[in-house]
């Protein structure tokens, strides 16, 4: 199961961004990659491709690694890495770490 999903709240906890808090706009799982918006801006050159289109320099959020991402719980609105616990159904639900609330 993975630790990050579309439209959760997270905060960075390494890099150029750390302590920032975002929502995750995107996940790439096979590459443990997410977008979160409002973090790690990069900036991109580009080139007109049409008359009626302007080039340029454009900021966009890049991809940050999931292992720089703790989970922001909704309850006791602490980051938290998020635990996985198996339901007597058997299926399975992230909870925090800190206030056993299921996220």
């Amino acid at each position: 199961m993975f630790r990050v999903k579309k439209n959760d709240m997270v905060k960075v906890l390494a890099g150029k961004d750390k302590g920032k808090t975002g929502k995750v706009l995107k996940v790439f799982p096979a590459r443990d990659r997410a977008i979160v918006q409002g973090v790690n801006f990069v900036k991109r050159h580009v080139k007109r491709k049409r008359q009626d289109e302007q080039g340029g320099i454009i900021q966009q959020e890049a991809s940050i690694h999931v292992s720089d991402l703790n989970i922001i719980c909704k309850r006791c609105n602490r980051s938290t890495r998020g635990g996985v616990d198996v339901l007597s159904d058997g299926s399975k639900v992230r909870y925090c770490r800190k206030c056993r609330e299921v996220l």
